[in-house]
């Protein structure tokens, strides 16, 4: 486990250091008056522009893969919690924060510290009992997994503000979140959270719910002192994923290792992007066209495919039992066709990355280099992880479509 001697010395000196202001607004505006920062967000915007496909391997969209269903989401549960706090709100308040379930702004997530959006309520500028209200929305819509990843990701934000001085950029509050369409137990609506690290996206229809895109990160996935002492992240996710690994035969790791290391010098070139490192699927890849690499699973032993079932479920597990329970479901009928791969080391103080890719889910994980600290080579202090829903069904647009085409009788609504 990572502590403190492991990333201290990598703290950033006063010219080092990439905060630009003092708090959110200040600092917003300072990176993005970098090029780098700027750019970034000038090819967030473009891709953002670009009609909804999905992820895909080739471009073209699998159509078939989902359906509608009762899952037993806790669709009155979710409802009520998310009413309590609309009645809360000020009519400015509202406006901001609540939009058409088929709305663009799904979309509008990211992952960085830098606030830029104008949608959805900013948790550190809401008063204490309206910011309770908005994490028990999460509570009622979450595993007890999936809530304790979302504030554990928060609070370690808030570990990592105070370790490098810069509290009013990096805090347990500095995240977004935003509804969409009108809470009902039968209707379709949803919601979303976003910010540094962390950025969940659950639409509930009826009973069922759809909780992808999802990003959980952390630079600094352990707390070793402060308020938060002992909370840590990924284990499961790291220890998983490793052990999937090394339980495969020398075979079969070839195939699934993709043949260069994580040094920096031996990446291909247009396989790193600065702001996702080696995840694909992250902010604003909703189009993204991966093709399958790696060890195909079909060809995993018993234990083996059991074991590759096991590190989904440590994603699949932020979910309440009853979909968590239909997820799995689609992931095992879709084994034959899902691949799994892996860049870097083997050993338990190795950095790595690892996908695993099948036509209903698409995950990965990624120890990253230091963006505030300066470890400029990937180090196991620092996270990434994304879930999506490949073939065009990330924050349930799918589903949405399904559900309006047959309570209405026609197709898929723009999403305005």
């Amino acid at each position: 486990m990572a502590g403190f001697a492991d990333y201290r010395p990598h703290l950033p000196g006063p010219d080092q250091s990439r905060i630009a202001g003092d708090d959110s607004i200040s600092h917003a505006k300072g990176r993005l008056s970098l090029p780098r920062a700027a750019g970034l967000f000038q090819e967030w915007g473009e891709l953002a522009r670009q009609p909804f496909r999905g992820l895909t391997t080739d471009g073209n969209r699998v159509s078939g893969l989902y359906g509608l269903r009762d899952e037993g989401a806790p669709s009155a549960a979710m409802a009520a919690a998310a009413t309590r706090l609309l009645n809360s709100l000020t009519t400015d308040e509202r406006v901001c924060g609540q939009h058409g379930v088929q709305s663009d702004l799904w979309r509008q997530w990211q992952n960085t510290e830098i606030f830029v959006e104008t949608h959805g309520l900013r948790l550190e500028h809401l008063e204490t009992p309206k910011r309770d209200l908005v994490m028990a929305i999460l509570q009622a819509s979450l595993s007890d997994r999936g809530y304790d990843n979302a504030i554990g990701a928060m609070r370690l934000n808030a570990f990592l503000g105070d370790l490098i001085g810069a509290p009013g950029v990096l805090g347990e509050w500095h995240y977004n979140f935003c509804l969409f369409g009108h809470p009902s137990a039968t209707d379709p609506w949803g919601w979303q959270l976003w910010g540094h690290h962390l950025a969940v996206s659950c639409l509930v229809v009826g009973g069922q719910m759809v909780l992808t895109p999802c990003f959980v990160g952390a630079e600094i996935c352990y707390a070793d002192h402060g308020p938060y002492k002992g909370l840590t992240l990924f284990q499961d996710e790291e220890r998983l994923g490793l052990e999937l690994f090394n339980a495969l035969p020398e075979g079969f790791q070839e195939q699934a290792r993709l043949g260069f290391d994580l040094s920096g010098s031996d990446l291909p070139e247009g396989r790193v992007h600065f702001a996702d490192y080696l995840i694909l699927g992250g902010a604003h890849r909703d189009n993204r066209v991966v093709p399958l690499e790696g060890a195909r699973a079909d060809r995993f032993s018993a234990t083996q495919r059991n074991a590759l079932l096991d590190l989904v479920n440590a994603y699949v597990g932020a979910m309440p039992e009853g979909p968590r329970q239909a997820r799995m479901a689609d992931v095992e009928r879709h084994l034959s066709d899902t691949h799994f791969c892996w860049i870097g080391g083997s050993g338990p103080e190795d950095a790595f990355y690892y996908r695993i890719q099948s036509p209903v889910i698409f995950i990965e994980f990624d120890h990253h280099p230091g963006l505030f600290l300066t470890n400029p080579n990937p180090q196991k202090f620092h996270v990434h992880t994304v879930v999506r829903s490949p073939n065009g069904n990330d924050y349930g647009f799918d589903v949405l479509r399904q559900h309006y085409a047959h309570s209405h009788g026609h197709g898929h609504h723009h999403h305005d």
